[in-house]
């Protein structure tokens, strides 16, 4: 005989177990610089328990094959199968552009500044050079898949505005440039959005802003498939045997 599990108390368990240890940062680490490092390694924590292994997450700056390199990333989900190699250099990740599928900023409060701050980070990751080349496979060649949108978003506690997501967010978002949208994001206090292909937002209630904003993520991630086979004998032209 088969039993039933609640799938909404699991849901708000996950929710309650990420607010109470967020809630605990907040109280007791005094110290601006080591409180967000504190909070961008709960996020962590957190995505890479419940995303699929499939997925890294990490603290990272992002590389292109022209050696250009974006600004350091708070929160970067790359791929673990198909990706040849991350460098690691003194302690600090250095991820190839192709590698990767979504980046956020990680803030303690959601406001004009840090939503532009979100903006110009994803700018600098999304105007990175990515490769694609054929894969062989026992059947022939598969052709060059093509390089598809990186996610975007932030990540905060709380907000200044009230509402959350009411006009004072929606006038900032207007003026982000292309390379700068942002798709998703969550204030764990107040509430998650999702920015939808006719450029309106699906917003979340505040009780459930970690489980739509997960949920959400994951498909975007679904969406996006595998990550495109780079071409990395244009990386390996940095040396000099090559």
């Amino acid at each position: 005989m088969t039993s039933k599990v609640n799938m909404r108390e699991l849901f708000h368990g996950m929710q309650q177990e990420m607010t109470q240890k967020l809630n605990l940062l907040r109280k007791n680490v005094v110290h601006a610089p080591t409180k967000g490092d504190a909070v961008e390694l709960s996020w962590i924590e957190f995505l890479a328990t419940y995303l699929p292994n499939r997925y890294c997450v990490d603290t990272a700056f992002i590389v292109d094959n022209t050696g250009a390199c974006s600004e350091q990333i708070d929160l970067v989900i790359y791929d673990q199968q198909y990706s040849p190699f991350v460098f690691c250099h003194a302690g600090v990740k250095y991820i190839p552009a192709e590698s990767v599928y979504a980046i956020f900023e990680v803030k303690q409060t959601l406001n004009k500044r840090h939503i532009i701050y979100a903006g110009e980070k994803a700018q600098s990751v999304r105007a990175l050079k990515r490769t694609s080349v054929p894969i062989v496979h026992a059947g022939g060649t598969y052709p060059p898949r093509p390089v598809f949108d990186i996610v975007a978003g932030i990540i905060t506690t709380s907000s200044d505005w009230t509402p959350t997501f009411g006009r004072a967010f929606q006038k900032v978002t207007e003026t982000l440039m292309p390379l700068q949208c942002l798709n998703i994001g969550c204030v764990l206090d107040g509430g998650s959005f999702l920015l939808k292909p006719d450029e309106t937002f699906e917003i979340s209630s505040s009780e459930e802003a970690l489980i739509f904003f997960f949920i959400k993520l994951f498909t975007q991630l679904q969406n996006l498939g595998t990550v495109p086979a780079m071409n990395i004998d244009l990386y390996s032209q940095a040396l000099d045997s090559i």
